[in-house]
């Protein structure tokens, strides 16, 4: 088995949406174990415990002030190299299309980096052009179903290499 954390923020619904479909993404890979955690109900001491964390926030001009204090928090594991080799990736939601949404998404990816994560991105396909963006899943004013099917693409390909990695 290997555990798999989906952590997110969310304020208006679209990102607690697209948590709940990339975690349909992991369920579907065996040996995968899920747990999905709001922010306010997680730790970062609980990163130690996975082997991968696929993490999520809002788009507010970049990831959420919550999200921002909650990994400062985390700087321990940063010093130790705790997380070094763990699988990441990220995925966010706002409501406009050009209002810095793959912004948010490298703001979450530089975080992961910086503790060493291996991160997962989302390769090239035709639905890209309507959603989705290579740095992770996307929602934009609404979760639509090609927003669902790459969220779940996100959380499947993250639960497949942190299965490998955990081999």
């Amino acid at each position: 088995m290997h555990s798999v954390l989906i952590l997110f923020d969310s304020r208006g619904g679209l990102t607690e949406q697209l948590a709940q479909a990339v975690g349909e993404g992991v369920r579907g890979v065996v040996g995968a174990e899920l747990s999905l955690r709001r922010l306010d109900d997680a730790t970062p001491e609980e990163l130690k415990g996975v082997d991968a964390v696929i993490v999520g926030s809002p788009n507010w001009s970049g990831i959420t002030g919550k999200l921002k204090t909650w990994f400062d928090q985390s700087g321990d594991l940063w010093e130790t190299g705790d997380l070094a080799g763990k699988v990441g990736a990220a995925f966010a939601g706002g409501w406009s299309p050009s209002g810095g949404l793959e912004a948010t998404l490298l703001q979450i990816l530089h975080l992961l980096l910086a503790h060493g994560l291996v991160v997962v991105g989302l390769p090239w396909s035709e639905r890209m052009r309507v959603s989705g963006s290579y740095y992770g899943a996307t929602a934009v004013g609404q979760v639509t179903e090609d927003d669902r099917a790459q969220a779940r693409d996100l959380g499947r390909r993250v639960a497949e290499l942190a299965g490998r990695l955990a081999e």
